[in-house]
């Protein structure tokens, strides 16, 4: 298994929490998704077989206010 962290800007509360959970949680190849909110991190566990850009998209599609960038 991998892991990738997000650096999401624009969460507030545990709604925004749980619908990025869900965007990450339904691409495939994504087996875990945790979010702090007050961090802003998404820690992301998958398989070789990611979109990145998928979940990306999913994010920013929520809303006007969030923000995505890859921790490196």
């Amino acid at each position: 298994m991998l892991t990738t962290k997000l650096k999401i800007k624009g969460m507030h509360c545990a709604s925004c929490k749980a619908l990025v959970e869900s965007v990450c949680r339904d691409v495939q190849g994504v087996q875990s998704c945790d979010v702090d909110v007050e961090t802003g991190v998404a820690t992301i566990i998958h398989d070789e077989i990611f979109e990145i850009e998928r979940i990306k998209k999913g994010i920013i599609e929520l809303g006007d206010n969030y923000s995505v960038e890859e921790i490196v």
